[in-house]
C-alpha cells in the first residue's frame, strides 16, 4: 500500500486527483508487477483510472489478461468501471485505502465483484491506510477550491 501512495503522491503533484494502484503478484517473494496513477487529464482519457492502468501494466508483464494469483492495492474504493475490469481481468482480490460513498463498488455503494451472478469469488478489504488516503484526496481538492 505503500507504493500505492506513493503513486497518488505522484498523481497529485501534476494535478490528477491522487489516487494510486499496484497490482502485486503471489509467489516468493511476492512482487509488483503493475504500477498506475490517476491520468484522465494528462492523457484525456475518462478511462485512465489508476486501476485501469495498473491492471494493464500487469497484464502487458504478464503477457496474459488473466491475473490470477494478483491482488490490487489501491488508495480509494474502485467505481464500477474498475470494479468491471478487476472482474474482467480475474484478480484474486482488492485491498483499498478510503472508500468512496458516491461511486465505490467494492462495498459503499455495491459490492461488484462479488456480486453472485458473475460467478466468481474477489476477496475485498477495505480501509487499510484509509487516513492517509482520504487526507491525500481532501488535501487535493481543497487546493482546487482555492484556485
Amino acid at each position: 500500500m505503500a507504493e500505492a501512495l506513493r503513486l497518488a503522491e505522484k498523481a497529485y503533484s501534476i494535478g490528477e486527483i491522487p489516487v494510486g494502484a499496484v497490482i502485486v503478484q503471489s509467489g516468493e517473494p511476492d512482487r509488483i508487477i503493475g504500477r498506475g496513477y490517476n491520468q484522465r487529464e494528462r492523457l484525456h482519457d475518462p478511462t485512465a483510472h489508476a486501476e485501469i492502468l495498473a491492471i494493464t501494466a500487469a497484464a502487458n508483464t504478464l503477457n496474459d489478461w488473466r491475473l490470477l494469483n494478483c491482488v490490487l492495492y489501491v488508495t480509494k474504493e474502485p467505481c464500477p468501471m474498475c470494479a468491471g475490469a478487476i472482474i474482467n481481468s480475474r484478480l484474486e482480490g482488492v485491498v483499498f485505502g478510503c472508500y468512496d460513498e458516491e461511486k465505490g463498488c467494492c462495498g459503499s455503494l455495491y459490492q461488484l465483484p462479488n456480486d453472485p451472478r458473475f460467478g466468481q469469488h474477489i476477496f475485498i478489504r477495505g480501509g487499510v491506510a484509509e487516513d492517509q488516503s482520504s487526507r491525500l484526496i481532501r488535501d487535493f481538492f481543497r487546493s482546487r477550491r482555492k484556485m
